[in-house]
């Protein structure tokens, strides 16, 4: 397939998918968070150097990561299970409204532009990250993770934001988790089951939402790289057993830390190019 680049330039970029489905593999297994924040830059790269058009790049950066979250996601949160750290009561009371909140996201993809896009992700990921960095266990909303209708209203917001990072929703989870008295290496854990019910609707509503669209790279459908899935996808899922490992190896503050700093590099690297 012709991808209109030299020879070595293609293979640069083919190392840099495989090096970043590496990382996004270990970071969904350590971290729950399904690996797109990870891949959302390094597709954003990828796009650029193949000359991908502004008006659609950060779409099919959030598209393709979607597509990619749903193996690796999904074997992450079997490792997870495995080792008996999953919440199943939060996974089943929130899939519905996380599901319904997927579509709304699709929607406000399709008539949103790339600095909309950019601007959520940098938000949202600044606000978690200082809340890891600089939160205390003391800082508690609560002793228990309330249940519904409250459940529902934060499964639908999940849904919707998650579409529009592309991050599988571990973060935000975590997030409630923890301010709810859960452990980290819990919140991680369950955060994970998150990422197969945002991937599967989230990738459709990405397809659809690009349809017909002018300026996708080729191998796409939508706002789909298909060809980037394919490349990405067997690194990063042999890669997230070797993450959930890790994470059940270190200390809570450690895991804090690495989820907080992770987030903090994205939101820097989208600040930069609003």
């Amino acid at each position: 397939m012709d991808l209109g680049l030299p020879a070595g330039e293609i293979v640069w970029l083919l190392a840099l998918m495989l090096g970043g489905g590496l990382v996004m593999g270990v970071l969904a297994g350590l971290l729950g968070i399904g690996g797109g924040g990870v891949m959302v830059p390094i597709l954003y790269e990828l796009f650029s150097a193949m000359g991908v058009e502004d008006a659609v790049i950060m779409h099919m950066c959030v598209g393709t990561s979607l597509a990619v979250i749903l193996p690796t996601s999904l074997r992450s949160f079997v490792s997870h299970k495995a080792k008996g750290a999953v919440d199943m009561d939060i996974i089943r009371t929130m899939a519905v409204p996380v599901i319904v909140g997927v579509a709304v996201g699709a929607v406000v993809a399709r008539y949103s532009n790339t600095e909309i896009l950019t601007a959520i992700w940098a938000g949202a990921a600044t606000i978690m990250s200082l809340k890891l960095f600089f939160g205390r266990e003391s800082w508690k909303l609560g002793d228990a993770v309330p249940g519904n209708p409250w459940r529902s209203l934060y499964g639908l917001f999940v849904g919707a934001i998650s579409t529009l990072m592309s991050i599988g929703g571990g973060a935000f989870i975590t997030m409630m988790m923890t301010l709810y008295g859960r452990s980290i290496h819990q919140a991680v854990a369950t955060s994970s089951g998150f990422g197969p019910l945002i991937a599967v609707p989230g990738t459709l509503g990405f397809i659809w939402a690009g349809w017909g669209v002018a300026g996708t790279p080729p191998g796409s459908l939508g706002y789909v790289s298909v060809l980037s899935a394919l490349i990405i996808v067997p690194v990063s899922v042999l890669a997230a057993p070797l993450g959930v490992r890790l994470a059940h190896g270190i200390s809570r503050r450690k895991l804090e830390l690495a989820f907080a700093t992770f987030l903090a590099v994205i939101a820097v690297r989208f600040f930069a190019t609003l």
